[in-house]
């Protein structure tokens, strides 16, 4: 049990020294898969929640083995694309395991609220795109989750929704500040007062997924989406793409002036690149570019 801030990483540090998550080859934990693809997908990494008992509901291991997935990510610089999706089929993530925080004191539930948010940010905060393929629903903390990510996909089956006022909370893990930057306060105000949940095409029509694709017999539909979108960004120059994200997000949080200058500042990062200069030198002699990554 825990009771601080600090506990609360302890506890998930403790959880995850006890699971090996390697940079290079497929590693698996009890309720989560990473994989490194290899051959043409070499440089996709997935993230498998994989919890069925509960629908991938976030318990503090799930958390903490997710947080550590994120962490081996952030520091691999052979990672060009990340996917987050689930490995149980019809569900994406149920959201917290209200079983377990039930269990919890006040203390011990605010904390590992803390804990969550600091979650959804390590997501938001990978230096490579994220995508979220929600092959199943997606409810409180799991779309929570799913709003971290870069892009999102979605089969046409799914079920999204910030439903926390249903159980008198609020969303905790960044919902009530990354909703309203994507559909506007108006919208995400009613969405989350009423905690309606919504269907992949109305997602699709506020703008909260990228993409709703028919779900087919293997429920892999917003994976497969995924898994197309993120063979065309591997193809890319992997520092443009840290940096494009770096100014788009950074640019997001003030004024447009100022995101100028954050654009002017990441592009400059790229003119003494190798990867530029492969670019250049391909675009001429007609051939497709090999980037390094440097």
């Amino acid at each position: 049990m825990f009771t601080t801030r600090g506990n609360v990483f302890s506890l998930c540090k403790r959880i995850l020294a006890s699971k090996r998550f390697s940079s290079s080859v497929n590693t698996s934990s009890e309720n989560l898969q990473l994989d490194y693809l290899e051959g043409v997908d070499n440089g996709i990494v997935t993230v498998g929640l994989n919890r069925p008992e509960a629908k991938n509901a976030l318990s503090r291991t799930l958390a903490g083995n997710l947080f550590q997935a994120v962490e081996a990510v952030k520091i691999d610089k052979k990672v060009r694309a990340v996917i987050i999706r689930s490995l149980v089929p019809g569900a994406f993530c149920a959201g917290a395991d209200l079983k377990e925080r039930s269990k919890l004191t006040d203390s011990e539930v605010k904390d590992f609220v803390t804990f969550l948010r600091s979650l959804t940010n390590a997501v938001h905060d990978l230096p490579m795109p994220v995508i979220a393929a929600i092959d199943g629903f997606a409810l409180g903390g799991g779309f929570e989750l799913a709003l971290a990510c870069d892009i999102r996909t979605a089969s046409s089956t799914v079920k999204l929704g910030l439903v926390e006022t249903k159980l008198a909370i609020i969303p905790g893990a960044g919902g009530t500040q990354r909703l309203p930057r994507i559909v506007g306060p108006a919208i995400a105000k009613e969405l989350i007062f009423t905690g309606r949940t919504l269907t992949g095409s109305e997602a699709l029509h506020l703008g909260i997924v990228n993409h709703v694709t028919e779900q087919n017999v293997d429920g892999n539909a917003a994976y497969l989406k995924a898994l197309e979108i993120a063979r065309e960004i591997i193809l890319n120059g992997p520092v443009g793409i840290r940096m494009a994200k770096v100014a788009i997000n950074s640019g997001l949080e003030v004024d447009i002036n100022t995101g100028f200058l954050i654009e002017g500042a990441c592009y400059a990062q790229l003119i003494p690149t190798k990867d530029r200069i492969e670019g250049i030198k391909a675009f001429q002699e007609r051939r497709t570019p090999k980037y390094i990554g440097q």
